[in-house]
């Protein structure tokens, strides 16, 4: 029996003297970042990269391979007894001695300014929504997608490292761990559980943040005027492996349960932000406090951003998929190169083509461009206990949506799509050329 493929117009004669303009601006833009992930001249990249080991910039030949298999007998930080992994022992001079493990593992100090580390977690029992497990299961598997196809590593937490701090606080004794764990990674990206990456090619600008340690999405008109505690928001941000941000996540982690501050820290920040409704001290509200009031080493580093969705409110977003689908669609019909089937491992050289024409859509509101993250606060999908205001089933719907949305765009490399967004739905296989070909029907 047939049943309908993925099919798609034709390019109207009218249009095409603009898309044959466009293919060959598209096809010098692939060209080149395909040559920018290659090596055509390893001699002159030996010379150009013989660098002291401590330049963050340091990236001999053979950049991308590192050596898992051996760890030099030299003594690190790691054979400190005084070294802790805890919350609740201050660390020093981190940056000489990640510089110190680096020198002794230079195949891990190879491009390490762009190396990423993705974090996520989850609670350590099951959920009480039947449906919850499941949908952090996709959750989860949405992100490992996404580090697979950009290269950055991800660990996934199920306990908490600290007994006092739990729930929204648990993230950070996680991430001063993973800090220590990790010393070959610049960044560590946390991210919620409830959070989908739904533009599968975005990649986050590390070089535009040389002078920042900590970037989150924030409006400074709600942070410096109105005082809001909303005006940021915690569950997503992306924090550099060194010792100001060491220092910085044991200012933020004493603002919490395990301080013995914690009842005054909650007056403090509810008489602080007027729109703070509840009286506990939280991460988000101490997070906007450190950023309003705290000392200027503190704010100076911190840069909230609104240039792209690292943060994207999901009630304003899963409505727009289907249009912003089309807009993709219709690009593709255009530039035929955008369309080709390539490797998923290479992905990254035909985002760099996608990307200013991407990028004249917008994520905003009314914008046209894949959000780069869709986070579902609010939502609670592990107990099921949504904000109020959501009405029905709208999180489960939206929930879906993105989820399919989202890996349409990395089945499609595997040759095959969801037929449909609204639910978890059978996928068909993907024509060749798709969206150009008319194909009327799949046997």
């Amino acid at each position: 029996m047939a049943h309908s493929v993925f099919r798609a117009k034709q390019p109207s004669s009218s249009s095409r003297d603009k898309s044959l303009f466009a293919a060959a601006i598209v096809a010098v833009l692939l060209v080149c970042a395909i040559w920018s992930f290659t090596d055509p001249l390893p001699n002159l990249s030996g010379l150009i990269y013989k660098q002291n080991i401590s330049s963050p910039e340091y990236c001999p030949p053979g950049r991308e391979s590192v050596d898992r298999s051996s760890d030099p007998p030299e003594k690190t930080f790691y054979d400190d007894p005084e070294v802790s992994y805890t919350i609740n022992k201050p660390i020093k001079n981190w940056d000489e001695k990640r510089i110190q493990w680096l020198k002794l593992h230079p195949s891990f100090a190879a491009g390490r300014v762009n190396r990423v580390l993705l974090l996520t977690g989850s609670q350590p029992t099951p959920c009480k929504n039947p449906k919850g497990d499941h949908f952090l299961l996709r959750f989860f598997k949405n992100k490992v997608d996404y580090c697979r196809i950009h290269g950055y590593d991800i660990f996934y937490g199920n306990t908490f490292l600290h007994p006092k701090m739990r729930s929204y606080w648990a993230k950070i004794p996680l991430v001063r761990a993973a800090m220590l764990a990790h010393p070959e990674s610049e960044w560590v990206l946390w991210i919620d559980s409830d959070a989908i990456f739904t533009d599968m090619d975005f990649k986050i600008p590390l070089h535009k943040y040389n002078d920042y340690n900590f970037i989150v999405h924030g409006w400074p008109d709600l942070i410096f005027k109105k005082k809001s505690w909303v005006a940021i928001n915690a569950g997503i941000f992306l924090i550099r492996n060194c010792q100001w941000s060491m220092d910085f996540l044991d200012v933020w982690a004493n603002m919490g349960p395990k301080s013995p501050e914690y009842k005054q820290w909650g007056k403090t920040l509810r008489t602080t932000f007027k729109d703070k409704t509840f009286p506990e001290s939280d991460d988000q509200s101490a997070l906007s406090y450190l950023l309003l009031k705290g000392e200027q080493k503190w704010r100076s580093k911190i840069h909230a951003i609104t240039d792209y969705s690292l943060h994207g409110y999901w009630l304003g977003i899963v409505s727009r998929f289907d249009k912003i689908t089309e807009n993709y669609t219709k690009i593709e019909r255009d530039v035929p190169m955008l369309r080709r089937r390539h490797a998923e491992a290479v992905s990254e050289s035909y985002a760099a083509a996608w990307e200013p024409l991407a990028a004249e859509g917008g994520d905003g509101k009314g914008g046209w461009r894949r959000p780069f993250i869709t986070h579902f606060t609010g939502c609670q999908p592990c107990s099921g206990d949504h904000a109020a205001e959501y009405v029905g089933d709208s999180c489960w719907v939206g929930m879906e949506r993105a989820l399919n949305f989202a890996d349409n765009q990395v089945l499609r490399n595997f040759g095959f799509m969801h037929d449909d967004i609204k639910s978890n739905s059978p996928v068909s296989p993907v024509n060749f050329d798709f969206p150009a070909e008319e194909v009327e029907e799949f046997v």
